[in-house]
């Protein structure tokens, strides 16, 4: 046996993991011995820009700073991206973009809406004083600056601090320019900051002339007047290119605030505003005091601007809301719009609105009135929507939305004749009611048993029209509501039919004309045509023809009966008009909040609402009383001297027309009229007044006006379906 000791055996090689072992090790033996090798190398670099004392100080002011300043670059362009936004259109605000000449439904002008504005005059033939004004006062480092005038915004801060107030503007013309082309007027820090970098865009995109001849024909210059060409026209009668320095340095001096320093609203603080504009230009070195004491002495005097033009002032801020959604994709910008108003009917309305209010408005606690007539075609004749146009221009005809009480039972009524197939001679009982824990009572806390829908609504029992939504269901009354005309969104709710929703006055003249025109849409319109300047035609209403109808004959026909009897024998006797069949539902809220009568003729419907603007409670005013007054007045004095049009399924028999005849002269023009004539038509020939009043009006008119009617429009006599649908020519 031999010993293992002397046996020479071959050795194992190592094994891979062992090999991996040993360069792993070695390796980042390696990297580490040159990592601290470059690290002791960066340090003895780095020494070289060590720092200590004072100027380690400013080293770390420097790194700090570059740190702020990259963060500051991430917010701004943050901030920056509303600005961006509204230049990415590349338009300008079209808000107040639009001139409209609004005329009656006979051609005349009633009045204008928007903008007055010409851009025609380039910068070079603006009077030289004018330019150095309004630099002078806006912004005497214009050529200097970038846009924002940081000289002068601190400049203003100091002065407004050392004031305790507003005293000095700090925005620069390309500022103000950015706000009126891009922003509102809304006094806001966003606002700022956008205008900030709208003015820098505003400066990267175009030359400082350019700029200049915007911010002059883009600016507000009071009295509807945008830009100095309008406002010199408005104001002095006279180009801009012909005015004196003291006219000059009065139009400079609107630019800040317009309405306190146009010169037709205060001409004392418009002349206290240009002698400073004179002082600045002055300081600013442009002129000598010596060339400017004759203007101090003789400051400027503008033209004396009788407007009697009786204006339909809140049917007219309506309409020009109306004409803004029709013409928002037109290119053009001034508008010609014949309108349905009926000058001699609106002041009716207006008197009659103003009378009673004044007479009777303080013994009841009320302050405000409104009302809307129209055709039962939807024709919009008149509208008032408020006392006093001058101290409120809220228009409570169209912008207001209030309860209608009872006024809204004929659609509780109509979704049962509809859905239930009854008629006014079913019978109900009169008696409790509950829906849940709800339990409505009568206006006079008793109950009649037995009684037919016609007595129901004539007495306005509240318990009969609870008892037919029960039984209809209230999301079909809902509807009914709608399909008639009621715009407003209101909540379904188990008090629906006694009016506990919201709506406006123009929206009940539009459902109760559904009910005068026999079940036909009657959606309340204003605007007939629209054209541009030049005679080209935007809009035209369609006709008559091609109205909806809405409800049967039958239901038109059951209401209109119904509503008749409340004239005539219920709550609503007050609005009786002798001779004319006239039919309509008072409303009365809780608390007496609101009082509503809405009401028609063959001829006319129109809807009265009274209350106060704070929903504090009358003096136990209904509708029954003062809203009906007023329905009455107005009615009487609409249906003199015309044709008394039949009500749709009533059988009455209108009072006789007859024809004043005042001379032997309009004897024989009565005699010789053509068969195609109405007589009401020739009624409007025979008033003096009337034609005085339209020779005034076509005196007043601007050629452009006049040359647009002689095209579009033709005699509203003559010609009668071009001003309305034919059924309703005699309106």
């Amino acid at each position: 046996m031999q010993d293992p000791f002397y046996n020479k055996q071959k050795q194992k090689k190592g094994t891979p993991l062992l090999e991996a072992d040993a360069w792993l090790d070695s390796t980042l033996y390696d990297f580490f011995q040159s990592l601290g090798r470059n690290y002791n190398w960066f340090q003895d670099v780095m020494s070289v820009f060590h720092v200590y004392g004072v100027r380690r100080f400013f080293v770390e002011i420097f790194s700090d700073g570059l740190s702020f300043l990259a963060a500051g670059l991430v917010l701004m362009t943050a901030l920056a991206l509303p600005a961006f936004d509204a230049t990415a259109s590349g338009e300008f605000n079209r808000v107040e973009d639009y001139s409209v000449i609004f005329l009656d439904r006979y051609g005349n002008e009633i009045g204008r809406r928007g903008i007055r504005t010409d851009d025609s005059i380039e910068l070079d033939k603006l009077p030289d004083f004018l330019i150095k004004a309004t630099l002078a006062t806006e912004d005497r480092r214009f050529y200097q600056h970038f846009g924002i005038d940081i000289q002068g915004t601190f400049r203003a801060l100091i002065s407004n601090v050392q004031a305790n107030s507003v005293v000095e503007g700090g925005s620069s013309i390309t500022q103000q320019l950015a706000k009126n082309l891009f922003l509102s007027s809304e006094k806001t820090l966003e606002r700022k900051i956008n205008e900030a970098f709208l003015s820098l865009w505003l400066e990267a995109h175009y030359s400082k002339d350019e700029i200049l001849k915007l911010y002059f024909d883009r600016a507000y210059m009071g009295g509807g007047n945008f830009g100095v060409a309008a406002a010199s026209e408005f104001f002095f009668g006279k180009s801009v290119r012909d005015i004196g320095l003291a006219e000059a340095a009065m139009l400079a001096g609107l630019f800040k605030a317009p309405s306190k320093f146009a010169p037709h609203i205060d001409l004392a603080a418009a002349r206290g505003r240009a002698n400073d504009v004179l002082t600045n230009m002055v300081q600013a070195g442009f002129l000598t005091e010596g060339q400017v004491t004759a203007s101090r002495r003789a400051p400027a005097s503008p033209i004396d601007r009788f407007d009697d033009i009786e204006s339909p002032n809140y049917f007219l801020d309506w309409a020009f809301e109306e004409v803004k959604s029709i013409v928002e994709d037109s290119d053009a910008v001034g508008f010609v719009v014949r309108t349905t108003i009926d000058p001699v009917l609106q002041s009716y309305a207006e008197q009659a609105v103003t009378s009673i209010l004044r007479e009777n408005g303080e013994s009841y606690d009320v302050d405000q009135a409104a009302i809307v007539v129209t055709e039962p075609s939807g024709w919009v004749r008149a509208m008032v929507g408020g006392l006093d146009y001058g101290k409120s221009q809220f228009n409570r005809a169209t912008d207001s939305a209030r309860q209608p009480g009872s006024s809204f039972k004929p659609f509780v009524y109509a979704t049962a004749f509809e859905q239930l197939d009854y008629t006014p001679n079913t019978v109900m009982n009169d008696r409790p009611v509950c829906i849940g824990n709800w339990c409505p009572k009568n206006y006079n806390r008793s109950y009649r048993g037995n009684v037919t829908l016609m007595t129901a609504l004539t007495r306005s029992i509240n318990t009969i029209p609870v008892t037919l939504s029960i039984r209809t269901g209230r999301a079909p009354i809902a509807e009914m509501a709608h399909r008639l005309g009621i715009t407003s969104d209101f909540p379904v709710t188990r008090s629906l039919a006694l009016g506990v929703a919201s709506t406006s006055v123009i929206d009940m003249t539009s459902a109760f004309g559904v009910f005068a025109s026999g079940g036909y849409d009657a959606t309340a319109q204003g605007i007939i045509r629209i054209t541009t300047l030049r005679g080209e035609v935007v809009y035209e209403a369609s006709p008559e023809t091609e109205r909806e109808r809405l409800i049967d004959e039958k239901t038109a026909a059951y209401l209109n009966n119904m509503l008749r009897n409340v004239v005539t024998s219920g709550t609503g006797r007050r609005a009786n008009v002798e001779g004319v069949p006239a039919a309509g539902k008072t409303g009365t809220t809780s608390s007496y909040r609101d009082a509503w009568f809405a009401g028609y003729t063959g001829n006319y419907v129109a809807t009265v609402w009274m209350g106060n603007d704070n929903y504090r409670p009358t003096n136990r005013l209904t509708g029954g009383r003062l809203p009906a007054m007023i329905w009455q007045k107005f009615m009487e004095f609409a249906h003199t001297n015309i044709e008394v049009k039949p009500l749709f399924g009533v059988d009455f028999i209108p009072r006789s027309y007859e024809v004043a005849v005042n001379s032997e002269q309009d004897a024989d023009l009565l005699a010789e009229r053509p068969p195609s004539l109405k007589p009401e038509a020739a009624i409007k020939l025979l008033d003096l007044s009337d034609a005085l009043n339209s020779a005034m009006r076509a005196m007043r008119r601007s050629p452009v006006q006049a040359r647009v009617e002689q095209k579009e429009f033709p005699d509203p006599v003559a010609d009668p379906p071009v001003i309305l649908p034919s059924t309703f020519a005699g309106g």
